[in-house]
């Protein structure tokens, strides 16, 4: 099977679920904590194993191997980062989180390929906690002509570690920790470890994954799990239940060291190539206390003279960022040569705070402006992480007395002018794997306001430059977001009554602004407005509308007259996630009343289809012979249960026959519980989950299995 590509990007989930104290001492005993590590097993004084991070990306393996196409039979969990962007809730609570895949890296042909997701978690409060990158090598996936990965060196300090840990696996480990939410056969079943090449189950990667983290803690930074904020490690060799390990330890600049684990029986390399960074005792709690920062980040803001642009300027420097305060420096109107006055000064408020910033005098009005915004940052701070595309001037007239110019000129500032600087900065983001950017739209073009069509329409076309490149972005970690602000500015301060002044000030739009800049921002593609302390999201939507005229043929103008209420209505109205989603629901046929098929979210059934006997009785009616081409297999079904027998479904080119019993040569041999078995075809018991956990067995061609989901549509 081909790999899947264009599913680079796309989000996965959201997937919630909750944990308490419980889980988190039942971690920590699974990753061999006890009596000597009472903090991390006893609930009056417990703190949280950041590696406890890891548990969350379970629920997302399955969808990177399903929706990436790889062969199941070569998939190995190569290499895995975790980032702690705050220090995790001993006490629990709500956790969501959602994942991608963000890279697939071809290494060749017969040396496999590199499959990278990403998975982002966040609290209750919608602050991101932290991320686990897993990098899953396909073995037998290799030479579909994708892009080469990149290559990063690593080198070990040619001297003896400053640090080691020596401990050992339970002979039980592997029963305590599959606890945590990892249930794949391969570490409690003897006959699928066999089965899988192996004398017995092993002990999961993860779990030795759980071990080094404590045994760095142990030496780096004792009793302060809360400091640490990112490890990482390549997975090299299984290793069994019982074995000791040694972890060792070298201490490099401040703040990171390397380290890697040992079969201490055999000196064969468990995890290498680990990392681990750590903040101090104060960074640590500023991040427990939800203290949002920019260190080591690089924001560029337009129009950042006054108003708005200059308090997001200021904020964003005292929160840690490098600034590049760009501000053309010219009137209301755009007129006027420009001054560099309004950038030094705000570069100077910044630098007197002890910050760090560069001002710059170029207009956003230009390619070459636009340009030398962005080569400003790069120069000089060497990255773009942040942009608010936020300079902007006012032409304002009514329609029949707007001029060619003056349209122009507004939408070259507002429209033209957020293209020419961001898609520099999108390139720059791009190739650094992260960004993000703010686009700044207004009341009038959300809604329309007299005297403003020239800005109106820039203001709206931001809102669609905004939905498009949040789509192309996403791939490459790039959030992009729009702000509705209501402030007082040079803009409308002969517009809004004097004595709002204070109660519009640009302080109170900030706020929403950096959220939307920060690391923990969850969302991408939305809308919000703010202004006096006032925050809401606003939104595109699509009402439920109606179908007219009988198939294939063209409805009157009396048809619509008469559904008029029923087409305008917007009850049950909703947002899609981009074009295709909508025109592809536009186009489905949908009932005036929708029917019920069941509890929500559950998916029912096929009509009839109660029981194992009724699924094969009609299994040649979901038989998809287009997608047959080539095909020629046998699948046997052994199904367990007091619904269960034999079947099988022989598949020639393009027909399909099933019949009870056993096969004489079947290609693949699938055993389910009856009840797993219905499950699974209705939809409720993903193929891979139920792999994972031991519910279904394949012998046989374990490639050709997932031919399945592909042949019949049930």
């Amino acid at each position: 099977m081909a790999l899947n590509l264009d599913i680079i990007g796309k989000k996965i989930g959201p997937a919630s679920r909750e944990y308490d104290w419980k889980d988190v001492v039942l971690y920590a005993l699974g990753v061999g904590a006890g009596f000597d590590d009472l903090e991390y097993v006893y609930e009056a004084r417990l703190k949280v194993i950041p590696s406890f991070a890891a548990t969350a990306i379970y629920d997302f393996f399955q969808d990177f191997v399903m929706g990436s196409g790889v062969n199941l039979a070569g998939i190995v969990h190569g290499e895995h980062e975790l980032v702690i962007h705050r220090p995790i809730p001993p006490q629990g609570g709500e956790i969501t989180s959602e994942g991608r895949i963000t890279h697939m890296y071809d290494k060749g042909e017969g040396r496999g390929a590199l499959v990278i997701g990403e998975v982002d978690t966040y609290d209750a409060e919608g602050r991101k906690l932290f991320t686990n990158v897993a990098t899953l090598f396909a073995r037998l996936d290799g030479g579909f002509g994708g892009e080469s990965a990149p290559q990063v060196s690593f080198e070990f300090p040619d001297r003896a570690p400053d640090m080691e840990e020596t401990d050992r696996f339970s002979a039980d480990q592997p029963l305590i920790y599959r606890l945590s939410g990892d249930t794949f056969a391969l570490h409690v079943d003897p006959d699928f470890a066999r089965m899988s090449g192996f004398e017995g189950p092993i002990v999961h990667g993860l779990c030795t994954h759980g071990y080094a983290c404590r045994a760095v803690i142990k030496h780096l930074f004792p009793g302060e799990p809360e400091r640490l904020t990112r490890f990482s490690n390549r997975f090299s060799r299984p290793i069994y239940p019982g074995t000791p390990i040694t972890t060792q330890i070298w201490r490099m600049e401040e703040g990171r060291a390397l380290f890697r684990t040992l079969n201490a029986e055999t000196g064969d390399v468990v995890i290498d190539r680990g990392v681990v960074e750590w903040v101090s005792a104060e960074e640590a709690k500023r991040r427990a206390e939800g203290v949002v920062r920019f260190d080591g980040q690089v924001a560029i803001v337009t129009g950042a003279g006054s108003g708005l642009g200059r308090v997001y300027a200021l904020e964003l420097a005292r929160r840690g960022a490098r600034v590049v305060v760009n501000d053309l420096g010219g009137a209301r109107d755009g007129a006027g040569s420009g001054s560099a006055c309004p950038a030094d000064a705000v570069v100077r408020e910044i630098e007197e705070a002890g910050g760090e910033a560069v001002a710059n005098y170029d207009s956003v009005a230009t390619p070459e402006g636009g340009a030398r915004i962005v080569q400003t940052a790069v120069e000089r701070f060497g990255r773009v992480d942040i942009l608010i595309n936020n300079a902007g001037i006012l032409r304002d007239k009514s329609f029949a007395k707007m001029e060619r110019e003056m349209w122009e000129g507004v939408l070259d500032v507002h429209l033209h002018g957020a293209y020419y600087v961001t898609r520099p900065a999108f390139e720059a983001m791009r190739e650094q794997g992260y960004g993000r950017i703010v686009m700044t739209t207004s009341a009038a073009g959300l809604f329309g306001n007299f005297g403003q069509t020239n800005y109106s329409a820039a203001k709206m076309g931001l809102v669609g430059m905004m939905n498009t490149l949040k789509e192309e972005g996403a791939r490459y970690g790039i959030k992009v977001n729009t702000v509705a602000p209501l402030a007082w500015t040079r803009l409308t301060e002969d517009v809004l009554p004097p004595d709002f002044e204070e109660r519009l000030r640009p302080e109170f739009v900030a706020p929403v602004v950096l959220y939307l800049c920060s690391e923990e921002c969850p969302v991408t593609g939305r809308i919000y407005n703010a202004g006096a302390g006032y925050f809401s999201r606003a939104a595109v939507v699509s009402g439920r509308g109606t179908w007219l005229g009988d198939e294939g043929e063209v409805p009157t103008l009396e048809e619509v007259a008469a559904r008029w209420p029923r087409i305008t209505s917007l009850q049950a109205a909703k947002e899609y996630p981009n074009a295709n989603a909508a025109l592809m629901d536009m186009l489905t046929p949908k009932p005036d009343i929708e029917p019920e098929v069941g509890e929500p979210g559950e998916k029912a059934r096929p009509a009839g289809m109660g029981s194992v006997a009724e699924v094969f009785d009609r299994m040649a009616e979901f038989f998809q012979p287009d997608r047959a081409g080539g095909v020629n297999m046998v699948f046997q079904f052994t199904i367990s249960g007091p619904g269960g027998g034999e079947w099988h479904a022989v598949v020639e080119g393009e027909t399909c026959t099933v019949a009870s019993g056993a096969h004489a040569s079947p290609t693949t041999t699938l055993e389910m519980s009856d009840e797993d078995f219905l499950k699974y075809i209705g939809g409720q018991l993903p193929a891979m989950q139920a792999y994972t956990s031991g519910r279904l067995k394949i012998e046989g061609d374990l490639m050709k299995s997932q031919l399945i989901e592909r042949l019949f549509k049930f």
